[in-house]
This record gives C-alpha cells, sequence and structure tokens, in this order.
C-alpha cells in the first residue's frame, strides 16, 4: 500500500451533501480552468518565498482564517516527501532571477523554544539538500559568538551574530547573496535590515510591525471575486466575511462601541447567508488583533453582550501580543467552525498548508483536544498530524467521488494557493 491509502486522514462531521460538496465537484470539473489561471496570475505576480495557510472545513463552505509569511512548522512536514520540497526550493530560488548560492536564515529570537528550532534545523537541512550553502544569522542583541542549540532530533542549530559592513551583512566571512527571513519583526524592522543591497526576503515591510490582517484579507476578496467569476460559484463559500475598527483599548474600554457595532453587523450578515444555505448553525465571529501571530489576542464572540463583559482577564488576553507588542486595532472576521476531527477521540482539527514558491509542498492538521469547533486551535496543548500532501493537491481524480482524501486535498491546495496570490499582491503593494 502506498502512503496515502496508510496515512489516517480526518473525518468530517458533518454530511458530505451540499454546498461544499458541489463547491468540491466544481473544482474537479473546472481542474484544468483553474490550473491555467494560476499559471496566468504567477506569470503576472510572483509568488513569496513561502508561506503557511490555516484552512477551517465547515463542510459548507472552507476559508483560509490566517496566511502567514513566516511559517514556522517545516519540522511537521512528511519527510517521506522530501523530494518535493527540494524541487520547489529550486523553482522558488530560480523565480527570483538573481544569482544565488548562499542563503543567510535569520530566525526569531526565543532560542529556548526548542520546537520552534526544529522548524529552523529542518528549513537549513531543506535548503542545503537544494543545493545552496546556509548559516543562520541571529539578530539577538548580545549575541557575540557563534551559539549551537543542540535538539532532540540529534540536529544541532548553530545561532551567529550578524555584523553589517556598508550595504551588505555577513556572519564570520559568510556573504550571502539571499537573506531569509524567519522572524516576524513583530517588535519592528532592525536597522540593520535596512537599505542591503542583498535581497532580503519576505520584504521586512511585510512583517507584523507594519503588515494588518485586514489589508491581506481585502486582496483575498478580490482574488476570490475573480476565482468565482471563473468558475462560478458563490464566493462566500471560500472566503470569510470580515470588518475593522479604529483605535481599540481592551484595558481602558476604548473603542468598544465601534467594535460592538462592527460585531452586531457581521454576526447578522453571516445569518443572513446561513438562512440562504438552510444552515442550522449559530453565527459567531472571531475577534484578533490585526497584526500578530501565534495565536494571540483572538477571541470568540457570538453576541455584543460578550464584549461588554469581558472581564479583566480576558481583556488583558487581548490587550497585547508576541513580545508584549499593544493591541490597537483589531479584525472581525466570520467564524468559520472547523468540523473536521482526528482518530477514535473525534478530537477537533483544522488543516494547515505549507507552500514553497507557488507549489503546494505538504502540511499538517492542527489538533486540540480541548478546543471546540468554533474556538482558535492555535493555543498551548495543540499538537500536529501529518497531512498526506503528495501529487494528491495537484491531480485529483475526477473518477472518484468529491470528497475522497485526494479530492479534498486538492480542494485544500487550491484554497491555500488563493490566500498565497493574495499574499503575492499584498507584497507587491508594500514594496
Amino acid at each position: 500500500m502506498t502512503l496515502n491509502e496508510t496515512m489516517t486522514v480526518p473525518h468530517l462531521t458533518t454530511a458530505l451533501t451540499g454546498p461544499f460538496q458541489d463547491l468540491e465537484q466544481q473544482m474537479l470539473d473546472n481542474q484544468i480552468l483553474i490550473e491555467s489561471w494560476f499559471r496566468n496570475a504567477w506569470r503576472e505576480t510572483q509568488a513569496p518565498f513561502y508561506a503557511s495557510v490555516d484552512l477551517r472545513n465547515a463542510g459548507y463552505k472552507i476559508a483560509p482564517v490566517d496566511t502567514n509569511l513566516f511559517p514556522a512548522g517545516f519540522n511537521n512536514l512528511n519527510p517521506s516527501f522530501e523530494a518535493l520540497c527540494i524541487h520547489a526550493v529550486q523553482m522558488a530560488i530560480e523565480a527570483i532571477k538573481k544569482p544565488i548560492d548562499k542563503i543567510l536564515i535569520i530566525p526569531e529570537n526565543h532560542t529556548r523554544n526548542l520546537f520552534y528550532m526544529e522548524n529552523i534545523a529542518g528549513l537549513q537541512t531543506m535548503l542545503e539538500k537544494a543545493g545552496f550553502e546556509v548559516r543562520i544569522g541571529s539578530l539577538i542583541p548580545d549575541l557575540n559568538e557563534p551559539m549551537q542549540i543542540d535538539l532532540e532530533s540529534s540536529r544541532t542549530v548553530c545561532l551567529e551574530p550578524i555584523r553589517r559592513d556598508i550595504d551588505r551583512i555577513f556572519v564570520g566571512d559568510f556573504n550571502p547573496d539571499l537573506i531569509l527571513l524567519n522572524n516576524d519583526l513583530a517588535i519592528g524592522k532592525p536597522k540593520i535590515l535596512e537599505g542591503l543591497e542583498q535581497i532580503v526576503t519576505p520584504p521586512t515591510s511585510l512583517g507584523w510591525s507594519s503588515r494588518l490582517k485586514s489589508n491581506h484579507f481585502k486582496f483575498y476578496q478580490q482574488v476570490t471575486q475573480e476565482f468565482s467569476e471563473l468558475i462560478n460559484i458563490d464566493s462566500w463559500l471560500i472566503d470569510p466575511m470580515f470588518r475593522n475598527c479604529g483605535e481599540v483599548d481592551f484595558m481602558k474600554r476604548e473603542g468598544v462601541d465601534c467594535l460592538s457595532k462592527n460585531v452586531d453587523a457581521l454576526l447578522k450578515a453571516i445569518q443572513v447567508k446561513y438562512h440562504e444555505y438552510e444552515l442550522d448553525c449559530e453565527p459567531f465571529v472571531m475577534v484578533k488583533a490585526d497584526a500578530g501571530t501565534y495565536g494571540m489576542g483572538v477571541m470568540t464572540i457570538r453576541n455584543t453582550d460578550e464584549i461588554s463583559t469581558l472581564n479583566r482577564k480576558e481583556r488583558t488576553k487581548m490587550a497585547t501580543t508576541k513580545e508584549g507588542q499593544k493591541v490597537s486595532q483589531v479584525i472581525i472576521q466570520e467564524g468559520v467552525y472547523t468540523n473536521e476531527t482526528w482518530g477514535n477521540e473525534a478530537t477537533v482539527a483544522e488543516p494547515v498548508v505549507y507552500m514553497l514558491g507557488h507549489q503546494v509542498v505538504g502540511g499538517f492538521y492542527r489538533v486540540h483536544e480541548k478546543r471546540s469547533a468554533s474556538q482558535n486551535l492555535n493555543a498551548p496543548g495543540m499538537r500536529f498530524e501529518p497531512l498526506a500532501f503528495a501529487d494528491c493537491c495537484i491531480s485529483p481524480d475526477p473518477k472518484q467521488a468529491p470528497d475522497c482524501h485526494k479530492n479534498r486535498f486538492y480542494a485544500y491546495g487550491v484554497i491555500a494557493r488563493l490566500a498565497l496570490l493574495a499574499a503575492a499582491r499584498e507584497i507587491v503593494n508594500a514594496v
């Protein structure tokens, strides 16, 4: 048996009928048209070097809820598909159209997070196997000599201090052609990275000190409108509605009225779509920090009363994100149930899709035993289960049912690439 046949595939708890199965069938029927459309899109706009997309599959719609341009989970991908990743790296480097042989990875500063360091080790190994010389340069302020970190996988990560000489940065005598950021720059753009003649990807302007989720989802909304016209579907089936408002201060309770009005308007808009599709579900929204990651600054809201009655602990949780950055803006996003479950215990799960260049290279399920179908799963206590991503993301089987795992994964790959295209347009407009 092949790996795809033996690997566990999550169970969708809703009946496999209605709009989502129709959507999957539309994708299968239009596969050639879809792939041609993507090819033309990538000719017009270069894909980011890498990205990951969190998806939610409600059974009646599937949509991205987050697009990460500094993905940290390469150690969770299925090692059996390493060759696919290596080829995708080579293609992504070629797309830059500059002579590149040496790559410097700049990771996050939190060296105590060994799971994250496993990600860096995995990324370095993958780049080296693709034929590039790779070193790791750190932004840790007081790092004056190389620091070696030993990992449980028996791999090691060697962090080296960065030095700048005119318009180039080095580690030791290593003079990189490409600076690959795996640091989301939540606390701002480091001066040492400004005005370099070396290529920096993703651009520092896409760090969380500058980037807004609401801006990304505006681009995603445009992309899905184009795609939906292409294959004749309702864009709502693949697009989470959202709203945002101005300044919010949870600790001072400032901006709460604006937040409540927007939450109320979005809940009513969701209910209209639920009536249209005869869905017996309770609408909810996710209120998220408009800038930030790591699942911080996120809460589920079902009615506006919950906003006015937030206790101090809840307000404190929403007030800051990673590195203690203050939350001053939020995005109010349509809540998409995740009706996929993993294992005999039916643990709530959501797919995360990884891409290198414009190629889907793998993914995993984020699984959380203590969270419900309407909650954020990117939280302490989560675990990761590898997904059987290989050729199944790009070669569906029209002879099989649209909900078979091979075709289901193709649908995941399509939605993830739509989010990737939105990110590509976002980058062009930010640079």
